[in-house]
């Protein structure tokens, strides 16, 4: 599993002209599903972005009650070492993503997130203004 992790002022997920996800102060998380995922990575991931102090003063969300908007990005499992045409093999197949996606999202809220999500599978508009900046890569 990885994610890119942003803090932003705001950010808002539109699908078709609607917002389907939208929060201010918080942050942005873009998360890629791969294979292997079970449930110690979800708990890991979600754990780790919810007590990750990347916020201002060296808080986390969990320390600001701040939410996080969730968006799923099969593309972080591209790989594009050869050619011009980046290889997916890396990435689960949507019907083993989609559900791991929506645990991390449960397991968020679990711990008292507050959590807005995208509409996996679908051609989404994400943005963001992001803060700082400040960018953080997690794998597991």
């Amino acid at each position: 599993m990885k994610a890119v992790v942003q803090t932003v002022s705001q950010a808002r997920v539109t699908v078709d002209d609607a917002v389907v996800g939208a929060i201010d102060e918080g942050l942005l998380v873009l998360l890629g599903v791969t294979h292997t995922d079970s449930r110690a990575e979800v708990e890991w991931m979600a754990n780790k972005i919810w007590n990750l102090r990347i916020m201002d003063d060296e808080q986390s969300a969990s320390d600001r009650d701040a939410p996080i908007l969730c968006v799923s990005q099969f593309t972080l499992y591209a790989d594009a070492r050869k050619g011009r045409r980046p290889s997916w093999k890396e990435a689960a197949p949507s019907e083993v993503a989609e559900p791991i996606v929506n645990q991390v999202v449960e397991q968020l809220r679990t711990l008292g997130a507050r959590v807005e999500t995208g509409k996996f599978g679908a051609m989404m508009d994400v943005s963001s203004v992001n803060v700082g900046p400040r960018t953080i890569i997690l794998e597991r």
